[in-house]
């Protein structure tokens, strides 16, 4: 019997290591015969495990979803992993998360063997958290979207911009993102034909979805950095081209793609796109990066480089528009 149960552990374990397998190769794993196999695979299915099967040359046995969750195997690392994630999801910004990790993760403290427990607190202690502070996203909502998104069907939903109005919305759902301690969804607009950031606290979903779609290509392959860039330009009230006198891979090294994009001019200058909420920030910007550089647009950006040229100059003793050294004075 110890031998018997011993086997179905392992059996269980390698069904959920692998989509599907095949009854010759548990088999040979587990060191028995193949109706062993399957007499195991019953005992499986009679203690709630639903393992399903498939007859022939091609078939094999798979774990599928059942009416209830039926205990998991974990390795240390796994379920070190799974600790540490539901201690994250306490103060994550998801509505009603927080309650369910901290229900999951006193369950999980009370099987977990001492070595995994020492090693979950450690990290535990190494670790802060910085709670979400804003607005909270229900995991309905979340998960409805992440449904949609993996069953490539259309949204349909009401969307309230920054301004208060509501828009009614198709889109393509693509990616989930959470950056600046908010979700959003990156989709393609039907209506507006292009790709589109959403914040999903803003999210009204309507019932049901709309039909299938065909994934399209993202505009980026990097699409957390797409999203991130979308959410900062939106928020910028000042946008500027500078053409830096410097080659493309030594900006790189001070430019980062939070602050800006750049591309290449020729090998010793580029131009980069950038903005902030004022015009003499950026001016304070551009001096930080210790390249010379010409403003490009917006004209009124000039005014405000002259501004802060002066006003070196005379810290420095030094006529900025001249290049000549202050007259003493007694």
């Amino acid at each position: 019997m110890l031998a018997t149960s011993a086997r179905l552990l392992q059996l269980l374990t390698l069904l959920q290591t692998r989509r599907a397998w095949r009854g010759t190769d548990l088999a040979e794993r587990l060191g028995v015969g193949t109706r062993t196999v399957r007499n195991d695979v019953a005992r499986l299915r009679e203690l709630g495990y639903p393992v399903e099967s498939a007859a022939g040359r091609a078939g094999g046995y798979r774990l599928g979803a059942g009416a209830t969750l039926p205990p998991l195997l974990l390795d240390d690392d796994e379920a070190c992993a799974v600790a540490v994630g539901l201690r994250a999801g306490v103060v994550g910004g998801v509505l009603g998360m927080a309650e369910a990790s901290v229900q999951a993760l006193t369950k999980l403290d009370q099987v977990l063997p001492s070595r995994v427990r020492h090693r979950v607190a450690r990290l535990a202690a190494a670790i802060e958290g910085v709670p979400a502070e804003g607005p909270p996203v229900a995991v309905e909502v979340l998960t409805a979207i992440a449904g949609a998104t993996q069953d490539r069907q259309r949204l349909r939903f009401d969307y309230t911009t920054h301004d208060g109005a509501v828009t009614r919305r198709a889109a393509e759902p693509h990616r989930l993102v959470h950056v600046h301690r908010h979700w959003y969804l990156l989709a393609w607009d039907v209506d507006r034909a292009d790709w589109r950031t959403f914040r999903v606290d803003r999210i009204a979903l309507r019932t049901p979805n709309g039909p299938r779609f065909v994934p399209r290509d993202p505009p980026d392959p990097d699409v957390g950095g797409y999203v991130e860039r979308s959410v900062r330009e939106a928020i910028w009230q000042h946008r500027a081209r500078v053409l830096l006198h410097a080659p493309l891979r030594v900006a790189a090294e001070r430019v980062t793609p939070a602050i800006g994009t750049l591309e290449a001019v020729d090998e010793s200058t580029c131009e980069l796109r950038t903005g902030a909420d004022t015009l003499p920030v950026l001016a304070v910007y551009l001096g930080f990066l210790g390249f010379d550089f010409e403003v490009l647009d917006p004209p009124e950006l000039l005014e405000h480089v002259r501004v802060l040229a002066d006003r070196y100059g005379r810290a420095a003793g030094v006529h900025a528009t001249s290049g000549c050294a202050a007259p003493a004075t007694s």
